[in-house]
């Protein structure tokens, strides 16, 4: 059965986008894809599968989770359309990163945010 996402934009994906394309990383939208990631990124020719969530809606415990507990809890939140993508694309050797603020989208290019002045 298939799910549909509603595609919306949240709230934090305008200045991650912005700090991603600041250090050269290429951006482009797949947001309004029904049950897709948020954004299809390249850089320094590679290409990543980004899926973005609101760091506002997280709760305070999860800024003392370890990186492998963060991931669970992401993935939790997860529409059930965008946890098919994630496991279709997991299938086929690709990894999926869950972001939920600017330091963490920019570790997953191995960037900091000094890299932005």
């Amino acid at each position: 059965m298939a799910y549909k996402k509603i595609n919306r934009v949240d709230e934090n994906q305008p200045a991650i986008v912005k700090a991603l394309k600041k250090c050269g990383v290429h951006v482009l939208y797949t947001y309004s894809l029904p049950d897709a990631f948020d954004i299809l990124c390249a850089f320094q020719g590679k290409q990543y599968i980004v899926e973005i969530k609101n760091d506002a809606y997280l709760p305070k415990k999860f800024y003392s989770m370890e990186k492998p507990e963060q991931r669970v809890y992401l993935e939790g939140l997860l529409t059930p359309g965008e946890r098919q993508c994630m496991e279709d694309f997991k299938a086929k050797g690709v990894d999926y990163h869950i972001v939920y603020n600017i330091d963490s989208a920019l570790e997953v290019f191995n960037l900091r945010r000094m890299e932005l002045f």
